[in-house]
């Protein structure tokens, strides 16, 4: 028996697990962003032990010695957490760095199709299911270890439940259970189904017509265990009616949301495209406002003056101006509405950011292919936003609106390991986000290469 044989004998003799050989990955990190710097470091170490953050030194940190490799600086000294004899190594020098990414805006239960009203009338639960799992996987792979989803029909509360207690792969999931809306409105369940046919009461119960529904509709979504409450306080791109900028919500409506919410220690995310119920959202205390497509300046002012986010989802107004112009792709009603949308929204996200409106990363994904969802770093970039600052919407902003940013969002001793990392450098060109090459959630590494 040779000695390392006899070691482990030993262990085992005692009942000392050999995990305890392993503690720590060390990961070589050439450049690092890490999602508060103004600036990238170089030649950085992160170690990483059991799902945390337990130390960030410079230059590549030796597991044999705890010390620096030859030819690499470093300026301080490992603290707690210092590297041992058996520590994993994983070898980024190539690659650039970051937090783990999140998109604040999903739809982690669908995905664009030609057929998609069909299935979406057809569809049993168990495959929403399925296909959900399927979306959570792709998401996960394409860097965004956490999103926040934006509506469907509560198997987005159970997939969530499903990855925490690992029973599936994919990223941390907030979401919002079913959307609150109004008859006719913008997530009603019935658009563009016959008036002789219904649906199950479960199916409507986030359809609402008063402040004592709206109250209800809340209470329901704490009751489910939604993470946030989501509602259409205008018109949409794809349901099938006519007008997708017209106000939802009366504003008794809104107060009997947003007070309800507030009660139960909700945030409110907010389905707007037209200016005005825009403005009736704001005005009664919305955290995020998603899309934003046709804000005026007065809108904007509101934004500033109640400190509400901007979600921009500028891919989804392009991806689905794109689809509008395959003919029979959508129903006539959504292709008029979704080449309006398209011309606007980019635009539109310029002028906010411009104007200071505070922006949190987020892209409608389901509305276009998931896993795409990187794409819009590219037009928020075309759109005046420095891609420093497009990253950290995806990261250190993003994670303080979801009120996670002890846990997420940057790269520091005692968070959470999630952790991506690309080939060159994204800060030149944001291109590059689309091929993400490493992801780690909560000190697990699901793709390498």
């Amino acid at each position: 028996m040779n000695l390392m044989k006899k070691i482990y004998a030993l262990i085992a003799f005692v009942g000392i697990s050999t995990a305890t050989f392993a503690q720590k990955t060390l990961l070589h990190c050439g450049t690092l962003i890490d999602g508060i710097g103004k600036t990238p470091r170089s030649q950085v170490t992160v170690i990483v032990e059991k799902n945390r953050i337990v130390g960030i030194e410079n230059g590549y940190l030796s597991p044999q010695t705890g010390s620096p490799q030859t030819g690499s600086p470093q300026t301080g000294s490992p603290q707690t957490g210092s590297p041992q004899a058996g520590d994993n190594v994983i070898d980024l020098k190539t690659k650039t760095v970051m937090p783990g990414l999140i998109d604040m805006h999903v739809h982690i239960e669908n995905e664009t199709s030609r057929d998609q009203f069909a299935r979406r009338i057809g569809q049993t639960t168990a495959d929403v299911a399925y296909d959900a799992q399927r979306h959570a996987y792709v998401t996960l792979m394409a860097g965004f270890t956490t999103v926040r989803d934006m509506g469907g029909s509560g198997v987005n509360i159970a997939l969530r439940n499903a990855i925490n207690q690992g029973k599936v792969t994919g990223p941390r999931i907030f979401t919002a259970g079913k959307t609150i809306a109004t008859t006719g409105g913008h997530g009603d369940p019935s658009n563009g189904i016959r008036a002789d046919l219904s649906l199950p009461a479960e199916a409507t119960n986030g359809v609402i017509n008063s402040e004592e529904e709206a109250r209800q509709a809340v209470r329901q979504r704490y009751k489910d265990g939604a993470d946030w409450i989501k509602i259409t306080a205008t018109g949409g791109v794809l349901s099938i009616a006519k007008n997708g900028r017209a106000p939802q919500f009366t504003d008794d409506e809104l107060r009997g949301i947003i007070s309800t919410a507030n009660d139960y220690s909700f945030k409110v995310a907010a389905h707007a495209h037209g200016a005005e119920g825009m403005k009736r959202a704001l005005r009664a205390g919305v955290t995020t406002i998603e899309h934003g497509t046709f804000m005026d300046d007065k809108a904007i002012a509101l934004f500033k003056e109640k400190g509400a986010y901007l979600v921009p989802t500028i891919i989804a107004g392009k991806s689905t101006a794109d689809s509008a112009k395959i003919m029979g792709y959508y129903h006539p009603f959504v292709a008029k509405k979704a080449l309006e949308t398209g011309d606007f929204i980019q635009a539109t996200f310029s002028k906010a950011y411009k104007a200071g409106v505070k922006i949190a990363f987020g892209t409608d994904a389901g509305v276009f292919g998931h896993g795409k969802n990187a794409k819009e770093f590219e037009y928020m970039t075309e759109a005046g936003m420095p891609m420093m600052e497009a990253l950290q919407a995806a990261t250190i902003v993003a994670a303080d609106v979801l009120g996670m940013k002890d846990q997420l969002g940057s790269v520091e001793k005692g968070k959470l390991a999630d952790l991506v990392a690309v080939e060159g450098d994204p800060l030149k060109d944001p291109k590059l986000m689309m091929n993400v090459s490493f992801v780690m959630k909560e000190g697990v590494v699901y793709k390498q290469k």
